[in-house]
């Protein structure tokens, strides 16, 4: 692979720098600099604007709405968004809130119906996996889904759902086959939220503030079989289509996290450079320099963990370990990134008058959703016969 981003890809990442300069710098002078919360209406402006420009599902294909680019030129994306720093680059590319690539294994009535509202942002949708009792273990999930006549009853609760109460549709995962489990034992469901039977529970407020996650309860919420996603034929393949998705989401939050990280060193040299103490910058100080020069050498390494998952995703290949491995080692990074950018900055780096503070707390659920570290070493151990 050449490792050097074709002028293609360069061009994109400036093309989406200007944008979120141009349009979405001004929107965020208006947020409550004391609050986390972005307000919803803001970002379902933002998303829908972004779509307009082409950036929102950018490696969607063509004729569903997208642009049909490659993961390389999707992940160089994402990060130029997030080295912005505007806190509203996050919406600029879809998250679990927008398309996601299970609905591609959807019926052609499914994907019309669905995803391409998902890509143009008139829509949005969650992924419900996650419950209480079946986190990293997805495969323990209980949630069911019994067949009644045409129809299937959902029973069961999700948590810890992004865009749950929000969401026009969610993609919920069930048991339809106690015996089989995930070996063919879960499908998955598409299920308008206003289906009777399906409620948003309590919201559940993490380290940033704001409406966080959600409950999702389905109370013998009766869907059709026109619901399985892909169709009837696919009964069984949720957990299949789950595994699918949760490797790209690996790959995204990686090239989000290489963004962070070069925004916040960028801000420890400046600061570096302009702060004086004992009659010379700090940046003269070698302990400043290790900082700096540590989080260099290991954000160099994430992005070359990063591009290279992604181009193998782009010639064919399952990329099982490589985005286990990418997702491990760029979330760990960019956590000892903010951290030390936070020790260079000293006092001031604590404080909320500067972005750390936020990015800090922002930055520390990464090693924990689509998989916990510990879960990206288990399947990295794995891949090589341990």
């Amino acid at each position: 692979m050449d490792f050097v981003v074709q002028d293609e890809y360069a061009e994109l990442q400036r093309n989406i720098t200007d944008y979120i300069e141009r349009e979405l710098r001004p929107l965020e002078a208006e947020l409550d600099p004391e609050k986390d919360d972005v307000p919803i209406e803001l970002r379902d402006k933002v998303r829908r604007r972004s779509a307009e420009f082409g950036f929102y599902a950018a490696d969607f294909p063509e004729d569903l709405g997208g642009s049909g680019l490659p993961q390389l030129g999707m992940v160089l994306l994402r990060e130029a968004a997030a080295r912005t720093g505007c806190r509203l680059a996050g919406f600029t590319v879809y998250g679990p809130e927008g398309p996601t690539g299970v609905l591609l294994a959807g019926t052609d009535e499914q994907k019309k119906k669905y995803l391409t509202p998902l890509i143009t942002a008139e829509k949005s949708m969650c992924f419900a996996l996650t419950e209480p009792d079946a986190g990293s273990d997805a495969q323990n999930i209980k949630t069911t889904a019994v067949k009644d006549g045409d129809s299937w009853v959902l029973n069961g609760t999700k948590h810890f759902i992004t865009n749950g109460k929000h969401a026009d549709f969610a993609l919920v995962f069930a048991v339809t086959d106690k015996e089989l489990k995930g070996s063919g034992g879960i499908t998955a469901f598409i299920v308008e939220s206003s289906t009777p039977g399906f409620e948003v529970g309590r919201g559940q407020i993490g380290m940033l503030e704001g409406e966080g996650q959600f409950e999702l309860i389905f109370r013998n919420c009766r869907v059709s079989e026109d619901q399985i996603l892909g169709g009837p034929e696919n009964l069984g393949m949720g957990f299949y289509a789950a595994m699918q998705f949760l490797a790209m989401g690996r790959l995204s939050i990686a090239a989000m996290c290489n963004g962070i990280a070069d925004y916040c060193v960028k801000l420890g040299i400046d600061y570096a450079k302009e702060r004086q103490a004992f009659g010379r910058p700090i940046g003269k100080n070698q302990y400043v320099q290790g900082h700096i020069v540590d989080s260099l050498v290991e954000l160099k390494a994430s992005k070359l963990i990063t591009y290279e998952c992604a181009d193998k995703y782009d010639h064919g290949d399952a990329v099982i370990q490589e985005s286990s491995m990418a997702k491990l080692y760029s979330t760990e990074m960019v956590n000892r990134v903010v951290d030390r950018m936070i020790q260079v900055h000293g006092g001031m780096g604590w404080m909320r008058e500067l972005p750390l503070e936020r990015i800090y707390r922002l930055v520390r659920i990464f090693t924990l959703v689509e998989g916990t570290s510990e879960i990206q070493k288990y399947i990295i151990a794995k891949s090589v016969g341990l």
